[in-house]
């Protein structure tokens, strides 16, 4: 009750400049879009709230006593001033411009994603785009960032943000264009090749007639970047997991052949509240609309 109470009386004294600024209270309600009665009585609550007269009202004008004049001049910086913060706060959530920070898994850094982030950016202006890179599976849980993507196989873990299923990729084992001595026949002899892996908590998961088998590969090189990666398996050192889409562009590597199919990897967005900001929506509906260039 008390915090709706401050608010009225917030009210009474914008109302009031407002009065003053219009001349009266019939153009001041027209400004406002508040019936005249309204104004009247909350300009008389203010009045008695305060102890003194700060309008002398006839039919067609009003004049400030001593009381009001004094009390506007002290308002009226004030009322401008959250008045100019309010449409700040407003035009950051209904126009095109600003910062726009965005957190992707380094996995996801390639000459694609940097086309689609230049085409937005010349299409866009007054738009800043901020883009980070975050290792690992799991991305910081930082409300800076406006979008954070997460390229992910099993369930998000439970969060307050709000996640979205963009795209699902398919993935392969590569092995080196080079070598023909590595052949897999059953799953359990995946858990025994040499793999080069993103990190130490990396498992692959293969779907065998609908239930998902975890598998812990054997690492002999862990490198975060996919390219890295890449390159050691090009050289022989070890198989590596990576999406089709950039598996198979790159040469010198191999899809390996294996009993079952590897899970896909999805890739998901998340943000903090449905009621995101113009400049926010309008990059996710672009990135949509172009993402599928990466599956192609």
């Amino acid at each position: 009750m008390q915090n709706k109470r401050n608010s009225l009386e917030l009210d009474n004294y914008r109302f009031f400049v407002a009065i003053v600024e219009a001349g009266s209270l019939t153009k001041a309600s027209a400004e406002l879009g508040i019936p005249k009665s309204k104004l009247s009585r909350r300009l008389a609550q203010l009045e008695q709230q305060l102890g003194s007269q700060l309008l002398i009202r006839t039919t067609r004008t009003i004049t400030l006593t001593e009381s009001g004049h004094l009390l506007y001049q002290q308002c009226q910086p004030h009322v401008a001033a959250l008045t100019d913060v309010e449409q700040f706060i407003y035009d950051s959530h209904h126009q095109i411009k600003g910062v726009l920070k965005l957190l992707l898994p380094l996995e996801f850094f390639n000459q694609v994603i940097g086309e689609l982030m230049t085409t937005f950016a010349t299409q866009y202006s007054e738009l800043q785009i901020q883009c980070q890179h975050y290792t690992g599976i799991t991305p910081p849980y930082d409300h800076q960032f406006d979008l954070v993507f997460v390229l992910h196989e099993d369930s998000l873990p439970n969060s307050n943000w709000i996640s979205k299923s963009l795209l699902s990729f398919s993935q392969s084992i590569y092995v080196s264009e080079r070598d023909n001595s590595v052949s897999v026949n059953e799953i359990a002899q995946l858990n025994n090749i040499d793999a080069i892996l993103a990190d130490g908590s990396e498992t692959w998961l293969l779907r065998e007639h609908g239930k998902v088998t975890e598998l812990n590969p054997k690492p002999v090189m862990m490198l975060a970047s996919p390219e890295m990666r890449a390159k050691a398996c090009e050289q022989g050192i070890g198989v590596i997991k990576l999406p089709d889409y950039i598996g198979k562009r790159i040469t010198g590597i191999k899809t390996l052949n294996y009993p079952v199919p590897i899970v896909a990897q999805q890739l998901s967005v998340l943000y903090h509240s449905r009621n995101i900001p113009l400049k926010t929506r309008i990059f996710l509906d672009f990135f949509q609309s172009k993402i599928g260039c990466l599956s192609s």
